[in-house]
């Protein structure tokens, strides 16, 4: 029996983001069939709910009372959420005609899969993916997070190679449909995060549990990126070193924990390195920033720790590359997950 897409909510968490929803709503309302579109908004101070309640009455609103950041904002608006499944859509995301009907038929033919994803292509450049999320997510052996279609900075053109169906890793943020039991079952999104890199921490969590994370290439979206923070912005630089680093602690078998660290620090501090080289030194003070916080709050993720299960042999599960993608993409100069 086909599945009913009114057991799915779209939820859309708004900050500050009015230019995102006059464009990209209208879209989000008019092409996600039977779906509720939900805009939880982070106490936004741009006109973004009186735009909502004016020109979408249809649009359910949850108003929260502060910016809680991303993860905290998504964990407070799907307590307020019943569905079957949860679409975390951002807010500058075009979306076509008949993009949750792939996902959700494979959702339903497996119970096992908790996590999916759509192929992210760039709106600006709709013939290329798109960063954030690309054709599926992956990690190598020391946790740098990468992309089918996008090794760092080099984005693929999309030529078809990434139609698929394949259990991936991670998720991305952007656009990732996922069980509403198994969200709240694991406990949401990790708070302390703020933004960035929740997602996979939030599907390695799922992994290591026993679930299984998906990409689905016949489903796509168009994503601008970089709406909240662009990529050079200092913050970002700290939510990114500060997460990767705890991402590894939360989630690796004991094992594997210390040498992975060790690695990850020298490797940390080579990039610091290299962005005071390149004039980013407020860049580079937020590398070591990120690790500062992390040993001030290291009581918090110790506790973090100590309440996730962790699979052992990270790199034999499926996702992780078995080697280190920044040796091959700086060194070896390869560009394409095929090529490596």
């Amino acid at each position: 029996m086909a599945y009913n897409p009114a057991h799915t909510a779209v939820v859309i968490l708004n900050w500050n983001g009015l230019r995102f929803l006059q464009e990209f709503l209208p879209s989000v309302v008019m092409h996600s069939g039977n779906c509720e579109v939900i805009v939880a908004d982070n106490a936004s101070t741009d006109g973004s709910v009186a735009f909502l309640q004016e020109h979408f009455p249809q649009v359910r609103l949850i108003l929260l009372d502060q910016n809680y950041g991303f993860c905290e904002g998504y964990n407070k608006a799907l307590q307020q959420v019943e569905a079957k499944y949860y679409v975390l859509l951002n807010s500058d995301v075009h979306v076509p005609q008949g993009w949750t009907e792939p996902i959700l038929a494979l959702m339903e033919a497996d119970e096992n899969i908790a996590v999916c994803q759509p192929k992210i292509l760039s709106q600006q450049h709709p013939e290329f993916f798109e960063y954030a999320g690309a054709g599926g997510g992956m990690l190598d052996t020391l946790g740098y997070p990468f992309c089918r279609g996008r090794l760092f900075e080099t984005l693929e053109e999309d030529k078809g190679q990434y139609d698929d169906v394949q259990e991936i890793f991670w998720a991305t943020g952007a656009c990732m449909f996922v069980r509403s039991n198994v969200f709240h079952g694991l406990g949401g999104l990790e708070p302390a995060f703020f933004a960035h890199m929740e997602e996979i921490d939030f599907c390695w969590r799922a992994k290591n549990v026993g679930y299984k994370v998906m990409y689905n290439g016949h489903s796509k979206v168009y994503h601008v990126g970089g709406g909240t923070l662009h990529k050079s912005n200092p913050r970002k630089t700290f939510l990114n070193f500060r997460n990767g680093f705890a991402l590894l602690y939360k989630n690796l078998p004991g094992k594997e924990l210390i040498s992975t660290l060790i690695l990850r620090v020298i490797l940390d501090w080579i990039a610091a390195f290299r962005m005071v080289l390149a004039g980013q030194t407020k860049d580079a003070k937020a590398v070591l920033d990120a690790h500062a916080d992390l040993l001030r709050n290291s009581s918090y993720w110790g506790k973090q720790r100590k309440k996730h299960y962790h699979k052992g042999n990270f790199p034999a599960q499926t996702g992780v590359y078995r080697g280190s993608v920044v040796w091959e993409y700086f060194v070896r100069q390869k560009r394409t997950v095929r090529n490596l």
